[in-house]
């Protein structure tokens, strides 16, 4: 059976402002379709790290689906992970019609958030649009690992927590349990994000820096072009249900 859980933020939040909603799945095999999302959960953050919402499931497998060899070999060795997704599993359509609601009526503009968004965010958009017919996210992942790579220099395929600023990681259980990893992951991406505004507030105090007084949620592109402001327009004409804008060379 689903949960879901909300509180009242301690602020008002713009309508404007991004929520980061951190997301894990627990699958059966690499890919929707021919294998299952046994589970999922969601932590919304707001940008200074405060907990607004979460909401987790356990679901049914897809007829016909089964899980692939190599997956299921890895759960018998999370006995307690296993047990644990598979407790009141529901019916999946029942499950992501409930999930999209409490995201959309979750304050400002929601942000999915992954680590790694890859594949996390494939089987959430393909069960969302399957059992939905939309995604609140529109069609974009914000992925943790990729940023991790652009703040800390380290080459892509390195950037793997063990590796990452002890600084950036709070004393959080990581189970495998959805709903314990989409709150570490949150929180984890919460103190990288504070740190990046450090380092923006830093560059910006810079003389001849362009981007001085860009916010978290300005419009305005940091290089103040032409070309810049037409490609922030473009995102802009993004939305849920028809996906990029039609002059878009790609998707996110």
């Amino acid at each position: 059976m689903s949960e879901a859980m909300s509180r009242t933020p301690s602020r008002i939040i713009p309508v404007d402002e991004e929520i980061f909603v951190s997301t894990d799945v627990e699958a059966d095999g690499p890919i929707p379709g021919p294998h299952s999302m046994l589970s999922f959960a969601s932590a919304a953050y707001t940008a200074d790290k405060e907990l607004i919402g979460t909401f987790s499931a356990n679901l049914e497998c897809l007829p016909d689906a089964k899980g692939h060899p190599l997956t299921m070999k890895w759960w018998k060795t999370e006995p307690e992970a296993w047990a644990a997704c598979r407790v009141d599993p529901e019916d999946p359509a029942k499950a992501l019609k409930a999930y999209v609601k409490w995201v959309e009526k979750l304050p400002g503009k929601p942000v999915f958030v992954a680590y790694p968004a890859g594949f996390d965010f494939t089987f959430m958009f393909w069960y969302m649009m399957r059992f939905v017919g939309r995604c609140p996210f529109s069609w974009s992942a914000l992925d943790i690992k990729t940023l991790a790579f652009a703040m800390t220099g380290m080459p892509y395929r390195k950037c793997i927590k063990p590796r990452l600023p002890q600084v950036w990681l709070d004393p959080l259980p990581h189970t495998h349990v959805a709903l314990d990893d989409a709150l570490e992951q949150g929180a984890l991406f919460c103190n990288m994000l504070a740190e990046l505004r450090d380092q923006q507030k830093t560059l910006s105090e810079l003389p001849g820096w362009r981007g001085a007084g860009l916010t978290a949620n300005a419009n305005a592109p940091v290089f103040g072009s032409a070309a810049a402001a037409a490609l922030a327009e473009a995102a802009d004409a993004e939305s849920p249900d028809t996906g990029p804008g039609k002059d878009s060379t790609a998707h996110g």
